[in-house]
């Protein structure tokens, strides 16, 4: 059997068809193995990129973000709230585009210093309220776990917009835990209506972080 000649590939090429694989096939599916047979190479030839998978989340993960950076960045005058509220929400929005795309992001680190720009801005502002830099960190540090956390459940029921997973009825939830009318009224809430739940989230969050610190 002739072998088939792999084309040139760069870090790039590599990237996109990894992200665009991957909601397809979930994270779990995403093996270097798949990727090459997408892209018609053996898979060692991604070892001259990516010596394993952690490599390539990190890469995806700055992808992910450079993407999400491309849109509409707070305005320079933006406070620290509507820095926090801004950032957030375009998180969320970026990692709900890909399926597990808040397991892809979480626990990787950047390949670049890219981000750099937008961690000073954002630190800068809430250093310029009243927060030390400590104190600073720990805000913008919250919001983000908050995010990728939130995202995580919400993906869990969502995989992707417009696709449950089963095993996620509310009403057959409430009817198993009829003994526990408080509990089985909360799926409703855990359950549905993500968009308002993060919103509240952060509004929460928000507020809790300026009483914390005496900021306003």
């Amino acid at each position: 059997m002739a072998s088939r000649r792999s084309p040139k590939l760069d870090k790039k090429q590599v990237v996109e068809t990894a992200l665009r694989l991957l909601n397809e096939v979930g994270l779990d599916g995403l093996t270097l193995r798949a990727i090459a047979k997408e892209l018609d190479v053996q898979a060692p030839a991604l070892y001259w990129h990516f010596k394993n998978k952690q490599a390539l989340l990190d890469e995806m993960a700055t992808e992910m973000y450079r993407r999400m950076m491309a849109g509409a960045r707070p305005a320079p005058d933006a406070t620290w709230r509507e820095r926090i509220l801004a950032s957030q929400r375009g998180l969320r929005a970026a990692l709900l585009g890909y399926r597990d795309g808040a397991k892809v992001f979480s626990g990787t680190r950047f390949t670049n210093i890219e981000h750099a720009v937008d961690m000073e801005a954002n630190l800068r502002a809430l250093v310029e309220a009243g927060f030390t830099l400590p104190q600073a960190v720990r805000a913008s540090t919250t919001a983000h776990y908050f995010t990728l956390g939130f995202v995580a459940e919400e993906q869990g029921v969502w995989p992707l917009p417009g696709e449950r997973r089963e095993g996620y009825d509310v009403e057959e939830r409430a009817a198993r835990m009829a003994d526990f009318p408080l509990a089985a009224s909360a799926g409703a809430e855990v359950f549905q209506n993500f968009e308002e739940g993060f919103e509240e989230g952060l509004f929460l969050l928000i507020a809790g972080i300026g009483a914390r610190y005496g900021v306003e």
